[in-house]
């Protein structure tokens, strides 16, 4: 799995207006800007984002683009998943319709490593709001540890 440009700029492009926007719009070019994306590619990132429900815009002078939503709710599994940025980990852990794609699912012993594998990406991406991360806390709130070690 790799996170792509369209998902990184994505999450840099939201977490700009997090921290700048401060009740005002900002425009597509100040963020561009600011981030160091073309606006033209930005400007699709916010059409899906916006499609989605994760920001808001405003027309005309002094528009440009807000959160639609506060901190705490807006997830960075929603802001990949707005953009169209897949976080499968293999093909055979990748699902059309909630239903895996892997026709050999059952008899493949790999199987459930890259099933638990991915469980734990999709867990940790739809677990860390904007909040966390403003405040430090991307690292510190996922505990990687076994909860089912076995000690000897």
């Amino acid at each position: 799995m790799r996170i792509t440009t369209k998902g990184r700029y994505a999450l840099k492009a939201i977490l700009f207006l997090a921290v700048n926007a401060q009740g005002s719009p900002i425009s597509i070019k100040d963020i561009a800007s600011a981030e160091k994306v073309s606006p033209e590619f930005l400007e699709q990132l916010f059409f899906k984002l916006k499609k989605a429900g994760i920001i808001t815009s405003v027309r005309g002078p002094g528009g440009g683009f807000s959160l639609n939503r506060p901190l705490e709710e807006v997830t960075v599994k929603e802001i990949f998943d707005a953009v169209g940025e897949g976080l499968d980990l293999t093909p055979c852990t990748s699902c059309s319709d909630n239903v895996p794609v892997c026709t050999e699912a059952d008899e493949c012993l790999t199987y459930d490593v890259w099933k638990a594998a991915a469980d734990q990406i999709q867990g940790y991406f739809s677990s860390l709001t904007l909040r966390m991360i403003l405040e430090g806390k991307a690292r510190q709130f996922w505990d990687p540890t076994p909860k089912d070690t076995v000690s000897a």
